[in-house]
């Protein structure tokens, strides 16, 4: 092989390529290729979206203080916060 192409740090060889495509050839189990669960979990029956927000630093700070005194993830306060609002 003439590139210097790697996987995680490792070298792919000659075989390593003529194996994947011995394992192309054969064919792949589709079912279980999409059961395999890529991405992050779903939060519904809908798809959700990804809507970008702007923070200061020290907003930052404060949602992350808030966060960790609850156990929770930043995205779970934000999502808190905005339904006592709605509510």
């Amino acid at each position: 092989m003439t590139s210097d192409e790697t996987i995680n740090g490792k070298p792919v060889t000659d075989e390593q390529i003529a194996a994947w495509a011995a394992e192309a050839y054969v064919g792949y189990d589709v079912d279980a290729l999409k059961k395999r669960g890529r991405g992050r979990p779903g939060r519904g029956a809908e798809p959700s979206q990804v809507v970008a927000l702007r923070l200061t630093l020290d907003e930052i700070a404060e949602l992350d203080a808030l966060a960790e005194r609850e156990g929770k993830t930043r995205s779970e306060v934000i999502r808190e916060a905005l339904a006592a609002l709605a509510a």
